[in-house]
């Protein structure tokens, strides 16, 4: 591979790793993960809004290291 080749992979895996840690947070929510049963319209959309906003407050409220 080029030189220009290698840096246009970094630069996509640098987005495709956050990417993939978004997704993993919002999947610790089971009920994104797990086969719902409720056959309610717009109900599986809820549970991914609500899951994805509860890894925001997460990321949001983290606790930051204390700098020494």
């Amino acid at each position: 591979m080029t030189d220009k080749e290698k840096e246009n992979n970094r630069k996509i895996s640098k987005v495709r790793v956050k990417v993939e840690h978004a997704i993993s947070g919002i999947k610790r929510s089971r009920s994104v993960k797990d086969v719902l049963r409720n056959t309610k319209d717009g109900f599986s959309d809820l549970v991914m809004v609500i899951a994805c906003s509860l890894h925001n407050l997460r990321v949001d409220h983290r606790k930051k290291p204390l700098k020494l």
